[in-house]
């Protein structure tokens, strides 16, 4: 099992920034995809951005260029720096990890809010 701990989240004006901080339990974060969701009011769940144990990232297209996903093996953690935050951005923001073998693995943090004012 693998436990997740997100932290970061919080109220900020447009323009703003935030950084997002997720801790993993466990030993197999090196070489698990990590990545950052979100969640508006009546919408699904998107991808926001994620990354490979080899350090390749995707990111969603409302986000490019502002947002940038990095992790630290050494720490277990993985961050989700928010830069020219939108109105649009709010949300629940979820942490993810998915372990691909040793046995796999797809585990979510419980969510962090982010609230992005006019």
């Amino acid at each position: 099992q693998v436990q997740l701990v997100e932290s970061g989240g919080g109220l900020v004006q447009a323009g703003g920034s935030l950084r997002l901080s997720c801790v993993a339990s466990g030993s197999r974060f090196s070489i698990s995809v990590v990545g950052w969701y979100r969640q508006a009011p009546g919408k699904q769940r998107e991808l926001v951005a994620s990354m490979t144990s080899g350090g390749t990232t995707n990111y969603g297209d409302s986000v490019k260029g502002r947002f940038t996903i990095s992790r630290d093996n050494a720490k277990n953690t993985v961050y989700l720096q928010m830069n020219s935050l939108k109105p649009e951005d709010t949300g629940v923001y979820y942490c993810n990890v998915k372990v691909p073998w040793g046995p796999t693995g797809d585990y979510w943090g419980q969510g962090t809010q982010v609230t992005v004012s006019a």
